[in-house]
């Protein structure tokens, strides 16, 4: 790879939008790698913009620097991800949403009735908690939480 196919930490700051220090940051964490040139100074791959961009967006998304970090290691190293890399990393993280939005609707469909939190103060509660069931199985609101109230 010709020297000149490399970005310095400036130009992928620009490209991508992120402070040259957070560039520094994700290097640390492993999220993309740099090269030293003859001047000691950093130099990174062009494809490193689609993967600063990616973990920007899995950030916004709630994913940790961890789950990030595991989903680029399936990326090729040496060369530019294709379509179909993207499209095999990108399946793991499709299945977590789809498992937070299910429980985000949940959540949401719940939030006017009974939460289970044991407070037993509802004339009409869809999902009675009589001598505190719920207690039983933890702390908090064990209904929203996932845990199905006991039958009888």
């Amino acid at each position: 790879m010709r020297a000149d196919d490399r970005l310095s930490i400036g130009d992928l700051a620009d490209r991508t939008g992120l402070s040259v220090s957070a560039i520094r940051f994700y290097e640390t964490k492993g999220l993309v790698a740099s090269v030293r040139n003859s001047g000691g100074q950093r130099r990174f791959l062009r494809a490193d913009v689609r993967r600063l961009s990616f973990v920007l967006i899995a950030q916004q998304l709630g994913f940790s620097i961890d789950q990030i970090r595991r989903q680029l290691s399936r990326l090729p190293e040496g060369r530019t991800p294709t379509k179909q890399d993207w499209t095999r990393i990108s399946h793991a993280f499709r299945r977590e949403l789809d498992e937070r939005i299910e429980a985000l609707t949940g959540l949401r469909d719940k939030l006017d009735g009974c939460i289970g939190c044991g407070c037993l103060s509802l004339r009409k509660c869809t999902l009675y908690n009589p001598q505190d069931r719920a207690r039983r199985r933890g702390t908090g609101p064990r209904y929203l939480l996932g845990d199905r109230p006991e039958a009888g």
